[in-house]
């Protein structure tokens, strides 16, 4: 039987998405690749409405070649349900390609991509966003906002608007997941999630308002 994941990749194996796939596969843009495991681009649907950004890749999703895949995903997935998103018709990706990380023994430990990093990935976005053309692009956390909106970008200041990125396309600016896994206080997790619910429920808001619109 086809997972879910499986299908999700068979559906943008094809055209513009699978060309840049290819071209990523090989990127040496910045020193990034020289430890990574392997390139880790989007995946869903070739002309998803929304496209959500996260940072880079994990340990998980470095290894397994796809994003969102490991506990952050896991909870990116929960969220999303609870929105009333389906995660089978959004398009995941992240800023950075590359899980940039400094090894620790048998441990890598994530490291957050520099500006210089983020530039140099930043044309794969773009790349990626143009041939999708989604209504709203999503960005989870800072590093996330940095790409998608071309400068620094504070995230509890612009969090929850609706930001114009052109004519088309407006881009909403939250959390990301793994930011949620790493509060220690069980209420405090549980009150960020409740908030990363609702930013995601506006998305789906926008979405159901469109399609009434159409």
């Amino acid at each position: 039987m086809t997972s879910r994941r499986e299908a999700l990749r068979g559906d943008i194996e094809t055209g513009a998405i699978a060309t840049l796939r290819e071209e990523a596969a090989g990127c040496r843009a910045c020193p990034l690749w020289k430890d990574a495991t392997q390139t880790v681009f989007g995946e869903g649907p070739p002309h998803a409405r929304i496209m959500l950004v996260g940072e880079q890749p994990g340990d998980k999703e470095d290894l397994a070649g796809q994003p969102f895949v490991g506990p952050a995903g896991q909870m990116l997935d929960r969220a999303l349900e609870e929105a009333g998103i389906d995660r089978g018709k959004v398009y995941v990706t992240n800023a950075v390609k590359h899980f940039k990380f400094v090894p620790r023994g048998k441990i890598r430990l994530h490291q957050k991509p520099a500006t210089p990093e983020i530039r140099a990935c930043r044309p794969w976005y773009e790349r990626e966003r143009a041939a999708i053309k989604p209504m709203l692009v999503v960005a989870m956390g800072a590093t996330a906002a940095q790409s998608v909106l071309g400068k620094v970008t504070p995230i509890n200041k612009n969090r929850g608007q609706l930001i114009d990125l052109d004519e088309a396309t407006k881009a909403l600016v939250t959390v990301h997941p793994s930011y949620l896994l790493r509060l220690p206080d069980e209420e405090a997790k549980a009150r960020e999630y409740e908030r990363f619910v609702d930013d995601l429920k506006l998305a789906a808001g926008l979405l159901r308002k469109s399609a009434h619109a159409a």
